[in-house]
């Protein structure tokens, strides 16, 4: 076997005490688990199953040192002989698997939401509810305490290590900039007393768990706040933290109240691998370099260019279990890339749910959402090959049912087609990769090009219906007889070159990708990305803040929607809001509250808030939902047939790859 494809990423890495098989970190995920009944069995299914995919060391969700550090009122602490006990099933999983794994420590500080909040000074976070109390000197040297306490209490319960987490913004990055630290007295003030805390921390912990054990600090480099650390303040953070006894230096990329987007979809890939690359040679221990990593190449990359020593991949690791595993088979192509959608990770998490993937739906699912070998073969047609279809016909075929998917174009991937091709989305297109493979190595009959003969379904065991959505057409006067209205699916399939003024008609998540997609900017390199938003690469400001450099397209367009209120969030809750920033950079005029009176040759007619406008446009093109398309399941079950009808065809609503690929999975796993 040849693993010379990607020999940075699979090398060991030595840490002196021990040795790590590969450059892979799977970075800190909340999973929900943590709190759940039952959740640490799953939990060490879900890590084991990492493990045994080649992880080189893992590190856990966040765990807080003591009540107060608990990001809610229920939220995972281990701070206890009970909780290391518990924990054992987790690391026996990872360590008969031939893993390695680290407990992540996390005191939330102000981000904590509960009244019993504590930070280095009283002042309330944008994000959070509750105004922190600024921590005494006793309760201070008690936390550290609970951080050595708790680490010591890890290794117990069999861990290789621990994870400070000094990024992100929660306390201990909290006690470092001067944003969050008004103190006076010798925990603030200069920057020396600043970083007080988490040196002292550092040395509690390696003095209580000894020299052979992992220490990984989670250190923010850019923290894309105002008042944050400069990169001078950051070298001499570092440099202060290995000779206190850190083991491992893993970056951290933005505090959670940034106004930034730093893992989402829309950031290029590897875009903050320069950061770490600046404190290279001015350390001595390993560097982790982070977000937006996704691919074996991507990786490799970044090694192989010695911007850092090891890569931290989280929601990768949601996506497919044996990402390492295969790139060390030299079977890339087989990976189930990682799209960065946050739909069902984040957005899950933020909002008290279980994380999962949206093109995983089995990741935390382990042992619930498994596909057996079925007891008695069946034959089965799927109808369209858009997520839905591809999802269950894959899922089904490796259960061992025959499975003939037809599908009437003569390309799969249904809706993901249109995604790929929005700016900011072409990652959409690994998905369309992967299920293709899949057919492939499951065995699924694929009939593509074919319309299908109803009475040729007669000797199929069961019909799977997934014909997916098409376009909503409102019914607004005039609509039909100008030539100037077009659907989304037409612009983006045929590539329809529009006029300069143009109105959008639905402000959901189609109509805000289709906003962004005709406003994009011609410039698309990273420099330019990062010059947008305002990051300076050189961290000479504080936080690495600049001015931001954008520029209003060249382009007028009229984003709308029936409702009030606000708008531009798309589906998911953790982008919705860097949606809502692009479009207004670009110069977008987003109107709610819209009512649609007509249209004729002055353009479209409409009344905002009982005022009238007329908008003089080129175009106008229709985001106003979907209906579902389902001709064949009512004809079907009169002709006795089992049917199934999953995805757009059995639900419209907002366009959810999520909910579909997870009903498609589902129905296969039961039938």
């Amino acid at each position: 076997m040849d693993t010379l494809t990607y020999p940075h990423l699979l090398a060991p890495l030595d840490l002196g005490f021990t040795q790590l098989k590969n450059r892979v970190l799977m970075g800190s995920m909340h999973t929900g688990l943590e709190e759940a009944h039952d959740g640490f069995k799953k939990l060490s299914a879900f890590y084991a199953a990492r493990a045994r995919g080649g992880v080189g060391l893992i590190v856990t969700g966040g765990f807080a040192p003591n009540f107060r550090g608990r990001l809610t009122p229920l939220s995972a602490e281990f701070s206890s002989g009970r909780a290391a006990r518990a924990h054992r099933v987790i690391t026996d999983a990872v360590h008969k698997e031939g893993g390695k794994i680290a407990l992540q420590l996390l005191h939330a500080g102000r981000y904590a939401m509960h009244p019993f909040a504590v930070s280095a000074s009283g002042i309330k976070a944008p994000i959070s509810k509750f105004t922190p109390k600024e921590m005494s000197r006793r309760q201070i040297l008690k936390t550290i305490d609970a951080f050595a306490r708790s680490s010591e209490l890890a290794r117990e319960a069999g861990y290789d290590g621990v994870e400070l987490m000094g990024s992100e913004g929660y306390l201990i990055n909290q006690f470092i900039c001067q944003r969050s630290n008004h103190r006076t007295d010798e925990w603030g003030g200069s920057y020396e007393n600043r970083v007080r805390f988490p040196l002292e921390l550092v040395k509690a912990v390696r003095a209580r768990v000894g020299q052979d054990f992992i220490i990984i600090f989670r250190l923010s480099m850019l923290d894309l706040v105002e008042q944050g650390s400069t990169y001078d303040e950051v070298v001499q953070l570092a440099q202060a933290l290995e000779a206190a006894g850190v083991t491992i230096l893993n970056t951290g990329i933005g505090w959670h109240e940034a106004r930034v987007p730093t893992i989402a979809t829309q950031v290029p890939r590897a875009a903050f691998s320069w950061v770490t690359e600046k404190l290279k040679g001015k350390v001595s221990i390993p560097l982790v370099t982070c977000n937006r990593i996704n691919t074996p190449e991507v990786a490799e990359s970044i090694l192989a260019s010695d911007q850092a020593d090891m890569v931290s991949m989280a929601r990768p690791f949601l996506a497919d279990a044996d990402f390492v595993l295969k790139a060390e088979q030299n079977r890339a192509d087989d990976i189930n890339t990682c799209i960065g959608c946050n739909q069902a990770c984040l957005d899950h998490v933020f909002a008290g749910k279980r994380a999962s993937c949206l093109v995983n739906p089995q990741a935390c699912y382990e042992t619930e959402l498994v596909l057996t070998p079925a007891a008695q073969k069946r034959k089965v047609a799927v109808i369209g090959a858009g997520p839905a279809g591809l999802a269950f016909a894959t899922a089904a075929a490796e259960r061992g049912f025959e499975v003939d998917l037809y599908e009437k174009n003569d390309y799969i991937g249904g809706q993901f087609n249109l995604a790929m091709q929005i700016p900011g989305k072409e990652e959409f297109r690994e998905t369309i990769r992967y299920f293709s493979r899949r057919l492939s190595q499951t065995g699924v009959n694929l009939k593509l090009g074919k319309a299908v003969d109803i009475n040729a379904l007669k000797g199929y065991d069961d019909v799977v219906v997934s014909t997916g959505v098409k376009p909503r057409i409102p019914a607004i006067p005039g609509l039909e007889a100008s030539d100037k209205v077009i659907d989304y699916q037409t612009l983006i399939r045929d590539k329809v070159q529009l006029g300069q003024r143009v109105a959008v008609i639905g402000a959901g998540g189609i109509g805000v990708d289709v906003s962004s997609m005709l406003t994009e900017p011609q410039d698309s390199s990273l420099d330019s990305w990062l010059q947008d938003w305002g990051i300076d690469k050189t961290i000479t400001h504080a936080g690495g803040l600049c001015t931001p450099q954008s520029e209003h397209s060249e382009r007028q367009v009229w984003l709308m929607q029936r409702r009030p209120g606000k708008m531009g969030k798309g589906p998911g809750k953790t982008t919705g809001w860097i949606h809502q920033q692009v479009l207004l950079k670009r110069g977008v005029e987003m109107l709610s509250g819209v009512s649609y009176d007509k249209i004729d040759a002055q353009g479209l007619h409409i009344s905002v808030e009982g005022q009238q406008r007329v908008l003089d446009v080129d175009h106008i093109v229709l985001c106003a939902g979907q209906t579902s398309v389902d001709e064949l399941s009512a004809p079907l079950k009169a002709l006795g047939i089992n049917v199934h009808v999953i995805g757009g065809a059995e639900f419209a609503g907002e366009v959810d790859a999520k909910r579909v690929i997870r009903q498609g999975s589902e129905l296969a796993a039961r039938l």
